[in-house]
């Protein structure tokens, strides 16, 4: 008796598009680092999976949204599947390549062309109407001065229990404790993502009284 056939395994194999686009990001990201390394950082794009553990928490009701560092818009793209609003979320990016290209995929989101350290006086909302600040920037390629600035600024926008979300290549805070304790500030980390290339850690900061 010959036994019946078995059942075909199926693959969730990755579509075309998704290569596609993948690969887009993958040389846009490469341009954008090639015209202005200092503010790039990093050769390749943030992977899916450090995207969603970067947006994990933003309630799409609960306020908006501002995005420090948008590039190929890995964070952007993550940020508006949770079901927020695209009015409610602004992205600030100055490298002129990625702003270009994230006004061309997000046509209904704020693309601010400029600095995280003065972001405050170019958004929409007021201050302390943000419930997240999600942030891509290359951190450790600042000045301590420079990252107090960009902390200070964003918490101007945060609500009482606002979260600045960051990510780093290394277990430890890209902000050193004195930064923190100037800025009223404390660093945990939320998260550590394998799936990345190179892997990676998200932090969380909050004010200390929370």
């Amino acid at each position: 008796m010959n036994p019946g056939p078995k059942p075909a395994r199926t693959l969730a194999l990755p579509k075309r598009a998704d290569f596609a686009e993948a690969a887009r990001e993958n040389i846009e990201f490469f341009k954008g680092w090639l015209r202005k390394p200092r503010q790039t950082a990093a050769i390749v794009p943030s992977s899916r999976f450090l995207a969603r553990e970067m947006v994990r928490g933003i309630d799409p009701e609960g306020g908006r949204v501002l995005e420090l560092g948008g590039g190929t818009g890995a964070f952007t793209r993550a940020i508006l599947s949770t079901g927020l609003p695209a009015d409610q979320l602004e992205v600030a990016e100055i490298n002129p390549m990625f702003a270009h290209a994230l006004e061309r995929q997000f046509p209904d989101v704020s693309i601010l062309r400029h600095r995280a350290e003065t972001i405050s006086a170019h958004v929409a909302g007021e201050a302390g109407s943000y419930q997240r600040v999600v942030s891509g920037l290359p951190m450790l390629a600042f000045n301590q001065q420079t990252q107090r600035a960009i902390l200070e600024d964003a918490f101007r926008l945060l609500m009482p229990g606002g979260v600045f979300v960051q990510f780093t290549y290394s277990a430890l805070s890209p902000v050193s404790r004195p930064v923190l304790e100037q800025a009223g500030l404390e660093a945990v980390p939320a998260g550590r993502v394998l799936l990345n290339i190179p892997p990676a850690t998200v932090f969380h900061f909050h004010r200390n009284e929370e």
